[in-house]
């Protein structure tokens, strides 16, 4: 990744994916290319098309906090994808991060105990560090289990295992490129993005379009090859006192279908007592 070139990036495919209906702007009949016209954007934001064209073209790297106001109002950016748009036309020299992996022995016994609550601890980079059992059977049917992007895009098994797998995969990438944001000179992130850039034509196409997102609440639907549809709300904790480290849990509503099956999955999965 050019860090020289990634706000222009941004700011086209930005520009891409808007409709002029969203600008505000009548559209007059089909365009040659996507999206809303470079000289649109300037005029809607109140700078110059040339200079426009120079913020896209990564030749003008240093745009005022006036006119990054005005881009983030024209493409209707959330609080996160405007700090991250500020982040990449005024990035700061940051202390590169080690990769946190450790899990302290508190936090395992916590979602050990969970009979009826799949849980994860993964890193900032969505590396898997530790599972409870549960969640262990929950992804059973995936080769690789070490990473929830390679398991999306690389395994075979993704794509029956999430009936929505669209909207699964582009919420891991937007959270990933905010998570780029601050560590584009992160040698693990430049490995682990060329790695899928390379192995997955859907990470690219994803990955193009720029979305930036935090991970929030949503729910989840799974089909699961031995207990079958589950539909699991998933929440995401900050763990205090680590680098980075968050708690993913994926909760079933109390006395529905999808509570009974992860007790029937957790039930399979124990060991056989003699």
């Amino acid at each position: 990744m050019d860090s020289t070139k990634l706000l222009g990036e941004f700011l086209r495919a930005r520009r891409e994916v808007m409709t002029p209906a969203q600008a505000g702007l009548l559209d007059v009949g089909p365009r040659r290319t996507p999206g809303l016209r470079r000289e649109e954007v300037a005029m809607l934001a109140h700078v110059s098309t040339d200079y426009y064209i120079r913020l896209e073209q990564g030749r003008e790297r240093h745009p005022s906090e006036r006119v990054l106001g005005a881009l983030a109002q024209v493409f209707g950016l959330t609080p996160e994808a405007t700090a991250h748009m500020h982040a990449l036309a005024h990035p700061m020299l940051q202390p590169r991060r080690s990769p946190a992996r450790r899990v302290s022995p508190a936090l395992r016994t916590l979602i050990d105990g969970w009979p009826v609550t799949p849980a994860l601890i993964c890193d900032d980079l969505m590396n898997i560090l530790a599972a409870n059992s549960l969640a262990d059977a929950l992804y059973g049917g995936f080769e690789n289990r070490d990473n929830l992007l390679r398991m999306i895009f690389l395994d075979p098994a993704a794509r029956e295992f999430y009936p929505e797998w669209e909207k699964s995969a582009r919420s891991k990438v937007a959270h990933l490129r905010l998570v780029a944001g601050s560590q584009l000179d992160d040698p693990r992130l430049t490995e682990l993005v060329g790695e899928l850039s390379l192995k997955s034509p859907d990470f690219r196409r994803l990955w193009a379009r720029h979305d930036v997102s935090p991970k929030v609440t949503e729910v989840k639907r799974m089909c699961h090859r031995e207990v079958g549809e589950l539909e699991l709300t998933c929440e995401v904790f900050s763990v205090n006192g680590s680098d980075g480290l968050q708690l993913i849990t994926l909760l079933a509503r109390p006395g529905s279908p999808s509570e009974q099956a992860l007790k029937l999955l957790g039930s399979l999965a124990a060991p056989v007592r003699g």
